[in-house]
C-alpha cells in the first residue's frame, strides 16, 4: 500500500494503485484538516484523484509522473467555492 498516515499528514508514495482509494478516503474521513503529501508519489490511479478532487484536502508537491503532473494535478489547485483545493 502506498498511503501512510503520519501525524496530520497523509503521504502517497510510488504508484498508487486502485486498491489505495479506500485507504484514502478513510484516512481523510477520519483526519479531514490532514494534508496530503504527493511529493513521492509516482502515478495516482483516478479514484484517488477523484478523492483529491472531492474532499479538497490541502496537498503538498506532485506525482513524478510527466501527464498527471501537468495536465492532472493543477485542478487540485482550482478554487470550486467549498474551499481553495491546494
Amino acid at each position: 500500500m502506498s498511503v501512510r498516515v503520519d501525524g496530520m499528514t497523509i503521504h502517497i508514495e510510488g504508484n498508487s494503485p486502485v486498491e489505495d482509494a479506500e485507504p484514502l478516503l478513510s484516512a481523510l474521513q477520519r483526519m479531514p484538516d490532514a494534508t496530503v503529501d504527493l511529493s513521492r508519489a509516482t502515478r495516482l490511479h483516478s479514484a484517488s484523484v477523484q478523492i483529491l478532487r472531492a474532499l479538497a484536502p490541502p496537498t503538498v508537491g506532485s506525482p513524478s509522473d510527466p501527464f498527471q503532473a501537468s495536465f492532472v494535478f493543477p485542478l487540485l489547485s482550482i478554487s470550486d467555492g467549498r474551499k481553495e483545493l491546494v
